[in-house]
């Protein structure tokens, strides 16, 4: 591969693409937004953790593998089965808890573009 310059045609042919590219505003606009930072957003963190829909399955069998290693844990107590039950447990209630609060339909509030807040009525499972 030559590190030169490119022939005439294949230059003119770059800035035709170049110039294509530039025109394109929607590009240009998630380019000069892109993060090139590799830390997770705690807003966006936050917001996709809020929104959370555990299925029923999914908490179900977050609850048999807690029951299954609480038992195991009093049972054996070994430190790893307990260490492993300390672990699953938060996120189990978490889920459990996410799952309650849709069934019950609870509402939720919204902050709007200026800081308001608004009601929104649950959504439909």
């Amino acid at each position: 591969m030559s590190i030169g310059r490119l022939p005439d045609n294949e230059q003119r042919i770059l800035d035709e693409m170049e110039r294509a590219l530039r025109r394109d505003r929607r590009l240009d606009r998630r380019l000069r937004t892109l993060r090139l930072s590799r830390r997770p957003d705690p807003a966006r963190l936050l917001a996709r953790l809020g929104s959370y829909r555990p299925r029923v399955w999914t908490v179900a069998v977050l609850l048999a593998v807690s029951v299954g290693l609480m038992v195991a844990g009093m049972v054996t107590s070994e430190p790893g089965v307990i260490w492993a039950f300390a672990v699953i447990w938060p996120p189990t209630l978490f889920a459990v808890f996410r799952l309650m609060c849709r069934w019950c339909g609870a509402e939720r509030f919204v902050r709007g573009p200026k800081g308001n807040a608004r009601r929104v009525p649950p959504a439909e499972s």
